[in-house]
């Protein structure tokens, strides 16, 4: 099956809904914290450094921390410098990568 990318002119927030639907479909628990709305604009209240990923993805002992981009944008430095500490694990994901998140998102589970 070809998978074709997603148009750049995909918004984020639809990109990060079908990532998340994806990575559910295939099993993987995720987690994405959103922001709130508050008197001084939104805000995603955390404890520690920030630039966290977007998305945690968890299955099956394999964790993947998944910075999700427009097409052209790149991650700021908080970011950067937490894909960089996270190591392999760690991936910038734009709509036009589409065809590989797929694959990687719907390889064969680990047996037990």
């Amino acid at each position: 099956m070809t998978v074709a990318p997603l148009p750049d002119s995909l918004l984020e927030e639809d990109f990060k809904e079908t990532v998340i639907d994806t990575a559910i479909m295939h099993g993987w628990l995720v987690h994405h914290s959103r922001p709130a709305k508050t008197k001084r604009g939104w805000r995603t209240p955390i404890e520690g450094n920030p630039g966290l990923p977007d998305l945690i993805l968890a299955r099956d002992g394999v964790v993947i921390f998944a910075e999700l981009k427009k097409h052209r944008a790149y991650p700021t430095p908080d970011q950067r410098n937490w894909l960089a500490s996270i190591g392999a694990q760690a991936r910038v994901w734009r709509p036009a990568d589409w065809p590989a998140i797929v694959a990687e998102l719907s390889e064969p589970r680990r047996s037990a």
